[in-house]
């Protein structure tokens, strides 16, 4: 939280997803710094990925400095091309789409379901069939696990296995949400995960790949560089300057080990929203693929005909930062006239989705703030 003045009252201004750190995080950071690792290499960084690869049981992973990195990388490691096509669902934050782009790419958007709010596996099946009856099929599919609500993996994977696409998991807003088959962070031939300061847990910026060793091999030699194993700087391909920081890899670790913690507490936040009855006019995300959701963010929809936009401005009078849904990318300006598959699940998301504060941080009496604040909000606009 920051202090700010609200009115002519001095408060607490409570932030959406807020970091959770304290002196675990202060202490492996001090011990990278005094270990001398000052870089983007160090035993800091090697312990991260094999701790990270263990909680999702991935083959590998590598540590990049942002998610958008990772899905670069992702994207080149299942061979998208210049002039492909990639299929991104279109309820998303912008980087999902902008890492096809970076790839010469276009994306193709496709809706996402009311359930689950992740890619609908018969939209997708339909466009499928479509294509491969013309012989122009996507090099991928990108499959988002909105909010740490998860894909239905078992459906989509079998769909892109018939037609032989390759399936990216962007598990940016997942980590620690678990499926019947495991957790997020280890389905398709690559999955990426966000360490970014508002994430489920942080190391101020970053993300990491996992996927097969081979696969983790080639991002990391690209992300550093694309340098030979010579003693001179010889290149034979383009190379970027993408990896994490031994010292911020020290920061993953330790807040890598208060995960379950974190999910716990924004879980218990979670409950008290969807179980208040001053909310009962809202309405939540069934996650129907996921056993147990992170809980990154919690959103809620709003009544018909209730602004988003009206609420947060409400709520930010009162010193609570509230954000709508995403915006789908099949209507950001920026991506015009790219093709789409429906929409109209995401475009309802938009127009009545509601993000509430859901950091591990916030007390109980910051929840009930935010509680007070949105009925009374929800009351005079009725």
């Amino acid at each position: 939280m920051t202090t700010e003045f609200v009115g002519s009252r001095l408060t607490e201004r409570i932030l959406l997803s807020g970091p959770d750190v304290g002196p675990a995080e202060r202490d492996a950071l001090l011990r990278a710094v005094d270990g001398g690792w000052i870089a983007p290499v160090g035993p800091e960084l090697a312990a991260f990925e094999r701790e990270l690869a263990d909680y999702v049981d991935a083959e590998a992973c590598v540590a990049l400095s942002s998610g958008t990195a990772a899905l670069h990388l992702a994207l080149l490691g299942v061979g998208v091309e210049p002039g492909d096509e990639v299929v991104v669902q279109t309820a998303t934050f912008a980087a999902s789409a902008f890492a096809v782009t970076y790839c010469g790419a276009s994306p193709v958007f496709c809706d996402v379901d009311h359930q689950s709010w992740t890619l609908c596996p018969s939209r997708l099946e339909e466009f499928l069939t479509e294509r491969a009856e013309i012989g122009r099929l996507p090099a991928a599919v990108m499959v988002v696990d909105l909010y740490g609500s998860c894909g239905d993996y078992p459906a989509l994977q079998t769909i892109c296995d018939r037609f032989e696409v390759a399936l990216v998991e962007d598990a940016a807003e997942a980590l620690g949400s678990e499926t019947s088959l495991g957790r997020a962070g280890r389905f398709g031939s690559a999955s990426v995960v966000s360490f970014n300061g508002n994430k489920i847990i942080t190391t101020s910026g970053g993300g990491a790949l996992l996927g097969s060793q081979a696969m983790v091999d080639r991002a990391r030699f690209l992300s550093t560089q694309a340098r030979q194993p010579v003693p001179h700087y010889e290149h034979h391909d383009i190379g970027f300057n993408y990896r994490m920081s031994n010292l911020l890899a020290a920061l993953g670790r330790a807040q890598l080990g208060r995960l379950e913690e974190i999910i716990a507490r924004r879980s218990a936040i979670a409950a008290r929203y969807r179980s208040d009855e001053r909310l009962a006019v809202l309405e939540w995300g069934e996650f129907v693929h996921t056993k147990r959701p992170n809980n990154w963010l919690n959103v809620a929809l709003l009544p018909q005909g209730v602004s988003p936009t009206e609420m947060c401005r409400r709520l930010d009078h009162d010193g609570i930062e509230a954000r709508p849904a995403w915006m789908p990318m099949h209507v950001q300006p920026v991506f015009a006239g790219c093709e789409t598959v429906g929409g109209e699940v995401a475009e309802e998301l938009f127009a009545r989705g509601l993000a509430l504060p859901s950091g591990a941080g916030l007390s109980d009496d910051d929840v009930e703030r935010v509680v007070v604040s949105l009925a009374a909000a929800l009351k005079e606009v009725a």
